[in-house]
């Protein structure tokens, strides 16, 4: 099971990226995870990026007809 952790790990893994602010156009660093922010994170001036809910990874399966 080693190897399907890797890629179901991948998605859970916060990933620093850089945003501009838009209110003083400072560059801020923010965490995220499939593109969206997993935690609030503000700017030295007060704008805030707020927190974004992660979409669930769940897998539908069909049932086979007997």
């Amino acid at each position: 099971m080693a190897i399907l952790s890797g890629c179901e790990d991948k998605y859970k893994t916060p990933v620093p990226e850089d945003r501009i602010c838009p209110v003083c156009g400072k560059e801020v660093e923010v965490f995220t995870s499939m593109g969206r922010v997993i935690s609030d994170t503000a700017c030295t001036c007060g704008y805030v990026w707020k927190a974004e809910e992660l979409p669930t990874l769940k897998v539908e399966r069909k049932e086979e007809e007997a």
